[in-house]
């Protein structure tokens, strides 16, 4: 398939502070990211529109980097602080409200680029493992995330934290169909592994030298049946029988070390 007809095929998808303690919501539209990891990120990131940044000046001090003269701060005690963010959420004296990020589509991230895997979560909802799915994709050179609009987290401050400023740095593609996605990527020469438990061969036993898109399902369901019918091949991690099965962020980022290490 030509490169332009792959685009295409891709792209078809699809004073005192306000707020309640504990709730850790932002203004309707917008997010609201805290902890110096994410914050830190997010103002480096030509991408991201912010808005506010509410801050201790210890925290301030910590940043890497100097903010804009004309940057909106306003400066708060760590009490204040905490009644921006979720309950117990540790925010290090930093608290931004931005505009969430541009979506990304299938067909931006897709280059059949075989050293950068494209990582899809069935239904991984937990914003904790997401998270740290980012930090491994960053750390592996994964070329996206891609996740169903409906049976995903949104962006915020407690997956932010879990992914250490990889939010601002992984594309992060959000699917109406997670299996026309698969079908889309296979088009696109990816050799496409579901990642299950119950498989017969390893993941080594399943890898290419080409461009591969790893599936993974969530915790307790796995990979569902119709997700799995749209992989290539399914695969399992040679794990002890000492253990039933590893948290997915765990497997993601074993399955991306796999992945760039392969041939070596």
């Amino acid at each position: 398939m030509a490169k332009g007809d792959k685009k295409r095929a891709l792209r078809g998808r699809a004073g005192r502070m306000k707020g309640g303690r504990g709730s850790g919501r932002a203004t309707a539209g917008h997010v609201r990211l805290w902890g110096r990891h994410p914050v830190e990120a997010a103002l480096k990131n030509p991408k991201r529109q912010h808005r506010k940044l509410w801050a201790t000046r210890e925290g301030i001090e910590n940043l890497d980097g100097e903010l804009p003269p004309d940057f909106p701060v306003e400066y708060a005690d760590v009490q204040d602080l905490a009644r921006l963010v979720a309950k117990d959420a540790p925010h290090q004296g930093l608290v931004l409200e931005c505009e969430p990020l541009d979506a990304t589509f299938l067909d931006e991230v897709a280059d059949g680029d075989s050293a950068r895997p494209i990582l899809l979560l069935d239904q991984v909802t937990d914003p904790h493992n997401v998270g740290a799915i980012l930090r491994s994709a960053a750390a592996f050179g994964a070329a996206a995330i891609v996740t169903q609009d409906r049976h995903a987290p949104p962006e915020g401050g407690v997956l932010a934290k879990s992914a250490s400023g990889a939010l601002e740095t992984v594309p992060w593609v959000r699917v109406v169909n997670l299996a026309r996605a698969l079908d889309d990527l296979a088009q696109a020469g990816y050799w496409r592994i579901g990642m299950a438990g119950e498989a017969d061969a390893t993941l080594a036993e399943t890898l290419t030298t080409g461009p591969i898109a790893l599936v993974l399902g969530a915790e307790g369901e796995g990979l569902r049946h119709n997700i799995g019918q749209h992989c290539d091949t399914l695969a399992r991690l040679p794990i002890t029988s000492d253990i039933e099965s590893l948290n997915v962020s765990n497997a993601a980022a074993i399955a991306l070390y796999a992945v760039s290490t392969r041939g070596a």
